[in-house]
């Protein structure tokens, strides 16, 4: 069983933080996951920018670095300890495949902003599906 944080980039700092705290006191591994698109993979070869084709990989290794730096900014030393994924496809689903894959305790996802009570379109769909608890938290200087 497993803590599982959602990671998109506006409030992931603090969402990854606060889940890290929870799978400490759970005593539950962490499990970092981001989806990506894949966009530049499907785009046809006379719109691609750049002089390089890019494969599948690329894209999955780039969204790997980028998530993993992600997680050393939000944890510094510990982030070695942290199982980071990172996934084709909708964020919603994947975050909810995962939960169910390892049998997660709670998923954690940032709130949309500082400024929103509303809740973006893959927290809503993971608070349909997930297959446990499911903490989403607000960005701002109080949680850090």
């Amino acid at each position: 069983m497993a803590v599982v944080v959602g990671v998109d980039g506006s409030g992931s700092r603090t969402a990854i933080a606060m889940a890290a705290r929870e799978a400490h006191y759970r005593g539950a591994p962490l499990i970092v996951v981001q989806a990506y698109n894949g966009e530049h993979v499907l785009e046809p070869p006379a719109i691609r920018s750049g002089s390089a084709e890019r494969t599948a990989e690329d894209e999955r290794a780039d969204a790997e670095s980028r998530l993993r730096d992600a997680v050393r900014d939000a944890l510094g030393e510990l982030a070695d300890g942290v199982e980071v994924r990172a996934v084709l496809g909708l964020a919603g689903r994947k975050i909810v495949e995962t939960a169910h894959k390892v049998n997660a305790q709670l998923i954690v996802l940032p709130s949309r902003g500082s400024t929103s009570m509303l809740l973006g379109t893959v927290s809503q769909y993971v608070l349909r599906k997930a297959p446990c608890p499911v903490l989403v938290v607000p960005v701002g200087p109080s949680c850090s």
